[in-house]
């Protein structure tokens, strides 16, 4: 768009930017007051990494679909569609859905080996020791940076676009709300936000499918859709495409798409740390359910925004009503992701704009989140406490947490600000991502499920595999482009070529390293050493606040009475540690199984059963039969709609109403109520497991506590 074209004023880029980052943190900062009144949550560095580990199915689906909700997702979705045709959507879908669905069950695996992990570089590190540990903090640090540039590039250029922002500010400013409430709340912060950006996200979607596809004064059905695009293929047909159709599954290009995005999205899957944040903080019963769920109901989310918006940009760039009227989109404007933009502007004027706006704004912000958190779980539990200090208590850890967050945003927000001036946009980030990491996909996988890899194919097969891919990717260009410019790098075969050798070499390297150097053959109960930090220090703290009903330990005699109270508070901790530990490993090992069967039928289904035949037969899809496609399509966001916004209520009801209570009681000045309920029924609050407030709880009196002897406490 040109200057003169752009829908909203740029004080309205602003004001969402950082008026609602600004609302989100305030929300964000007024929910963590509520758990800590509430349910009596204490946000110690393992909740602020792992949110207690007993997170249930519908935040853990919903966090999933958030997460894995990039700009990428719904501006590259938009172009593949703009770009491919039918193909386009469905290719982007199936291929970043099937990881999702895989990683449940090496979720459960790393659940099930090692109980007690933050990171799955700590996993690494236990089993392989320093070298590779490095290796493979390198390989997850990049993929954060990776996504973490994609959503600020892909999403400062859409805000800049639509509201003639500087795109720089929105490259510092995008972070800024997502860092305050992820300071405070941590990864709980993390996935109540989550919750509420999904539910944004899947009624603007459904608003924009209902305008294109029921009530649009242009469009307003299917079939006009479908008569429009099939006029646009008949002037511009589709190299590669069945009969140059833009309404068929056979398309070359759309193919080799579907392969670069199944490589590179094992990458930001597997390697990427805020996916095992996630899963850790997970409850076992949840971890299975949760992904597979946030899976699926991920999928309709860009298969459905492009088939509606990509395909609405085809049908409309001839409109008087198109943006850039008569010029149709540029090869840089669709690259940069301004298809999606474009067509909202196009159907729904400044609301269409208004509607992206906050889309985009709340895909970038939520990803974020899960970014800031997994670098600081690495950081804090990987490097500061795996190396500069082993002893960290759980204050400096959490200070430790807080200053990687800070320092992770403002180094983003500098190394997006450098792309944008270089001319890299998200496409090419988002094609290249595989060429760069997913040589450690398999490595990683194996260390939980082989126990016979070494520590010499765990730390050189990455590394080999990266290098070949990086020589395969720029020799292929030279060799079929002639050149190696930025846009010869960025054409199909090439990034195809570097993909594919970069996630399947450590096939040849891993084996060979392996039996040259002989089988490791691992304990997997070394895993099980693994233990959380000693947080005594900041939960007696919290439990000294009058208000909450907390102990008083103002003076050291107090404190020295404590002590007896602490350690058999720990005692009791620890032997229900133990207890949950034996129950969680019998139901995650039955888990594994289940899994393994899901994983495989979802995979066979998405990638073969249902899009090869139609690719085979180059078949075109008639008048009826994209109507079909586009109502299931719909149906689909409906399902997606009650598992990220419904379910997750109702499961989290018994909590709402409880908080609800409390805060009724406090305004009522019924405060004595909260706590005479807060005594009465303390194996009803949130306590994470290596908390000890729990047990000090059970105690109103500390004189009373020291005078029961220990056996009857028992």
């Amino acid at each position: 768009m040109s200057t003169l074209e752009i829908p909203l004023s740029q004080s309205v880029g602003y004001g969402v930017v950082v008026g609602v980052g600004f609302a989100f943190s305030v929300g964000m900062i007024g929910a963590t007051i509520i758990l800590r009144r509430y349910q009596k949550e204490i946000i110690t560095a393992e909740e602020f990494s792992t949110a207690g580990r007993s997170v249930k199915t519908g935040l853990i689906s919903a966090a999933v679909v958030s997460s894995w909700t990039w700009a990428a997702t719904l501006l590259q979705s938009s172009t593949q569609a703009y770009k491919n045709g039918v193909s386009g959507p469905y290719f982007y879908a199936a291929g970043a859905t099937v990881q999702i669905i895989l990683f449940a069950f090496l979720a459960i695996k790393a659940k099930q080996i090692a109980p007690e992990a933050h990171t799955y570089l700590e996993i690494v590190k236990a089993r392989y020791g320093p070298r590779a540990h490095g290796v493979f903090m390198f390989f997850a640090i990049a993929t954060n940076i990776l996504v973490t540039a994609m959503l600020l590039t892909g999403g400062s250029a859409v805000i800049s676009d639509l509201t003639g922002m500087n795109t720089v500010a929105a490259c510092f400013l995008l972070p800024l709300g997502v860092t305050v409430y992820t300071l405070f709340g941590g990864i709980k912060a993390t996935f109540l936000t989550d919750y509420a950006h999904t539910i944004a996200i899947v009624v603007i979607i459904m608003t924009f499918a209902f305008t294109t596809y029921a009530t649009s004064d242009i469009l307003g059905s299917p079939g006009a859709v479908w008569d429009a695009v099939t006029k646009r293929a008949l002037e511009s047909p589709v190299s590669g495409n069945a009969d140059g159709s833009y309404l068929t599954m056979h398309s070359r290009s759309g193919g080799i798409f579907f392969v670069i995005n199944i490589v590179g999205n094992f990458g930001t899957v597997f390697l990427d740390n805020g996916y095992w944040n996630k899963a850790i903080a997970s409850s076992p019963a949840s971890a299975l359910p949760g992904y597979v769920l946030g899976g699926l109901a991920w999928f309709a989310i860009p298969w459905l925004t492009a088939t509606t918006m990509g395909l609405a940009c085809l049908a409309l760039e001839d409109s008087p009503v198109f943006p850039t009227y008569p010029n149709r989109l540029t090869p840089d404007q669709v690259s940069a992701g301004l298809v999606l933009p474009n067509a909202a502007v196009a159907l729904l004027g400044k609301g269409g704009a208004g509607a992206t706006l906050v889309l985009v704004f709340m895909a970038v912000t939520s990803a974020m989140s899960a970014e800031l958190i997994a670098v600081s779980s690495i950081f804090t539990y990987d490097i500061y406490r795996g190396y500069i200090n082993p002893k960290a208590s759980g204050k400096t850890l959490i200070m430790t947490s807080h200053a990687a967050v800070i320092a992770f945003a403002l180094a983003m927000s500098g190394f997006s600000t450098g792309l944008y001036y270089a001319g890299v946009s998200m496409g090419y980030l988002y094609e290249l991502m595989g060429v760069i990491i997913s040589a450690a996909v398999i490595p990683a996988s194996l260390t939980m499920l082989w126990k016979d890899q070494n520590e010499i194919a765990a730390t050189l097969s990455p590394i080999l595999g990266t290098c070949v891919a990086i020589a395969a990717w720029l020799g292929s260009t030279k060799s079929l482009q002639g050149q190696v410019t930025y846009d010869d790098t960025f054409a199909d075969d090439p990034m195809l070529i570097g993909n594919v050798v970069a996630l399947l070499s450590p096939m040849i390297f891993v084996p060979i390293l392996t039996y040259a150097f002989g089988k490791q053959n691992f304990d997997w109960n070394i895993l099980k050493q693994i233990k959380r930090a000693d947080e005594t220090e900041e939960i007696i703290a919290a439990t000294s606040n009058e208000e909450t009903g907390g102990l008083e330990v103002d003076s050291e005699e107090q404190k020295e009475k404590m002590e007896p109270i602490v350690s058999y508070a720990h005692e009791v901790a620890e032997a229900k540690r133990t207890e949950l530990l034996s129950a969680e490993e019998a139901q995650l090992k039955k888990a594994s199984k289940t899994a393994g069967y899901i994983c495989l039928f979802l995979t066979w289904a998405l990638l073969i059963m249902w899009p090869m035949p139609m690719y085979g037969t180059s078949y075109i899809f008639s008048k009826r039969f994209f109507t079909g496609w586009v109502t299931v399509g719909i149906i689909w966001i409906f399902f997606t709609g009650f598992v990220v916004c419904v379910f997750p209520l109702y499961e989290g009801r018994h909590g709402i109403y409880t908080s609800l209570r409390g805060i009724y009681w406090d305004v009522t000045g019924q405060s004595y109520k909260l706590r005479e309920w807060q005594h009465d029924h303390p194996e009803e609050l949130h306590v994470v497991q290596s908390q000890i407030s729990a047990e000090i709880h059970h105690t109103d009196n500390i004189d009373e506590a020291l005078t029961v002897p220990m056996d009857e406490k028992k």
